[in-house]
C-alpha cells in the first residue's frame, strides 16, 4: 500500500537548481552562472561558470551561442562561434558545430560532431619537450666515441 521507493532527484551539479535559456530567447551580453546552465536559445557574449563550482553548461541542437565558453564541465550540441575552454569534461555530440579553438581535459566526441579550430588537450602534467638541436649533437658524439672501430693489428715478430 504504502511504496518507501521515493525517488531524490539528483543532478551532476551537487544539487543547484538548473536554468533553462528557451527556444524563443536571446541574449545580448555574458551570461555567468553556477549549477546547470540548458540553452535552447542563442547568446551573442561569453558563457562563464563561477570559479570552482562544478557546473554544468549544455547546448541543445537548436541553441548557439556566439562568444567564448568558460565551464568545468559542457555538452555541445549546437552550434559554438568562439574558443570554448572546459576544465573538466567536455562531451561534442553528433550536431555540434564550432567554429573556434577547443581547450579540454576530457573529451567525447560523437561521429558528425564538427571543430573548425584546433584541439587543445589540457592535463595535468606539463607538456614534454624533445630535446633540442645541442643536446642531440652531443649525445651523438658520446655514440660516436663509444661505437668508433677500433684496429686491432697482429704483432708479427
Amino acid at each position: 500500500m504504502f511504496n518507501n521507493n521515493t525517488r531524490k532527484p539528483t543532478t551532476s551539479t551537487g544539487g543547484a537548481d538548473t536554468s533553462l535559456i528557451a527556444r524563443s530567447t536571446a541574449i545580448n551580453g555574458d551570461v555567468r552562472f553556477s549549477g546547470a546552465l540548458h540553452l535552447d536559445g542563442c547568446i551573442e557574449g561569453s558563457v562563464i561558470a563561477e570559479a570552482g563550482s562544478r557546473a554544468v553548461f549544455t547546448l541543445s541542437a537548436e541553441g548557439q551561442v556566439t562568444g567564448e565558453i568558460r565551464v568545468p564541465n559542457a555538452v555541445i550540441n549546437g552550434t559554438v562561434k568562439g574558443n570554448i575552454h572546459v576544465s573538466e569534461r567536455l562531451e561534442l555530440a553528433a550536431q555540434a558545430r564550432i567554429d573556434g579553438d577547443v581547450h579540454y581535459r576530457v573529451l567525447e566526441m560523437a561521429a558528425g560532431a564538427e571543430v573548425n579550430g584546433r584541439m587543445l588537450h589540457e592535463g595535468e602534467q606539463a607538456p614534454r619537450q624533445l630535446a633540442g638541436p645541442e643536446s642531440t649533437l652531443e649525445a651523438d658524439a658520446d655514440v660516436d666515441d663509444a661505437t668508433a672501430p677500433v684496429s686491432v693489428f697482429a704483432d708479427d715478430d
